[in-house]
C-alpha cells in the first residue's frame, strides 16, 4: 500500500518541487547568471546574512526534508534500489536542474543546494531501507 501511494504522489511532488525551485518563494529572474561554486561558504554567507531564523531552517533544512522522498526512488525505479546508482543519477538530475536555474536566471547555480538535495535522498534512502526491513509485510 505504502509502495503504490508513493508510486501515485512521486510525480505530482515532483513537479511542485520544480515548480518552487524555477517559480515558487518569491523568486524572480535575475539580472546576471549566478553561480556559487563554493561548498558551504554561500550557507554560510546566507547565515551570516539572515535575521531570521525561521528563514535559515526553512530554506538551509528544507534543502535536506523536500529532497528525502527521492530517496525512494527504488521503489517507483527497480534499478535504483543500488545506493550508488541512485546517488548517481540524483546528482545528474539535480545538476541539470541547477543548469536550468542559472541559465533562465530563475535561479542560482548552487553547489550547496546540489550538496544539501543528496544529503536528503541519503537520507531518504536510509528511511527506505529501515521501513523494509521494519514493516516488510505492510509497505506493498
Amino acid at each position: 500500500m505504502l509502495k503504490k501511494f508513493y508510486q501515485l504522489i512521486i510525480l505530482p511532488y515532483t513537479l511542485f518541487l520544480l515548480y518552487l525551485m524555477f517559480f515558487g518563494m518569491g523568486r524572480y529572474q535575475y539580472d546576471d547568471n549566478i553561480v556559487r561554486m563554493q561548498p558551504i561558504i554561500s550557507t554560510i554567507w546566507f547565515i551570516e546574512g539572515t535575521i531570521s531564523w525561521f528563514e535559515i531552517v526553512k530554506i538551509v533544512l528544507g534543502n535536506v526534508v523536500m529532497f528525502i522522498s527521492f530517496g525512494f526512488l527504488g521503489w517507483f525505479f527497480p534499478h535504483l534500489q543500488d545506493l550508488k546508482k541512485l546517488l548517481t543519477a540524483f546528482v545528474s538530475a539535480i545538476v541539470i536542474v541547477e543548469a536550468l536555474q542559472y541559465f533562465s536566471r530563475l535561479g542560482v547555480f548552487d553547489v550547496d543546494d546540489i550538496i544539501l538535495n543528496t544529503f536528503g535522498v541519503y537520507l531518504g534512502f536510509l528511511m527506505k531501507n529501515f521501513i523494509e526491513k521494519r514493516f516488510a509485510n505492510r509497505i506493498v
